[in-house]
């Protein structure tokens, strides 16, 4: 159990396809001794997709994690002044929110949980799930890239292919990510071959 004990506030943006595979992470986090404290953006609990319906997946959310969701501006705020996660995850973290978090915008639950946990400097660890990641999104992974106390789980094309832009964090990574992060380290190495 590497994490007995740690608050961990999980942030969860619309990448609707990839919500199945971050509820294992939640609950390998779980299973680490975590505590973790779900956050979910606009998109994620209001938007039925064909992936699932956003109730459900907000539930979801709160049966593993035993705790409620934050899923408003206001609620996120105090998380910066509280000092209430030792670390932050967001995974997935769509292109939308990677471009507002590198460019200082602060107008989703999502991004306010970063922005308050930002201010005490503690981990932030990102995992993208983004069709525009080698587009126009490519200098916002960058610019996060370079931000201190901003951690990235590894990733990779996910489908050259068809999507030549798509970059996907593996995220049966996080895990890891999280234990160098608490220990200011980035994990190495962050591209692969996916």
């Amino acid at each position: 159990m590497h994490l007995q004990g740690v608050k961990v506030g999980f942030v969860v943006t619309g990448s609707h396809c990839t919500l199945n595979k971050i509820m294992k992470e939640v609950e390998r986090l779980i299973s680490e001794g975590a505590n973790v404290f779900p956050v979910v953006s606009y998109s994620v609990s209001t938007a039925d997709t064909r992936f699932g319906k956003a109730a459900d997946w907000c539930a979801q959310l709160e049966q593993i994690t035993k705790n409620k969701i934050i899923k408003t501006v206001v609620d996120a705020e105090p998380i910066g002044p509280g000092k209430l996660f030792d670390v932050l995850v967001v995974a997935p973290c769509t292109g939308n929110t990677l471009a507002k978090l590198a460019n200082g915008i602060t107008d989703t639950p999502a991004l306010m949980a970063v922005k308050a946990h930002l201010r005490n400097q503690r981990p932030v660890v990102i995992a993208i799930s983004t069709n525009d990641g080698l587009g126009l999104n490519a200098r916002n992974i960058a610019t996060l890239f370079i931000t201190k106390n901003i951690y990235l789980v590894p990733f990779g094309q996910d489908n050259p292919v068809e999507k030549a832009n798509s970059l996907v964090a593996r995220m049966d990574k996080i895990v890891d990510t999280v234990i160098y992060a608490l220990e200011g380290k980035q994990i190495q190495p962050v591209l692969l071959q996916y």
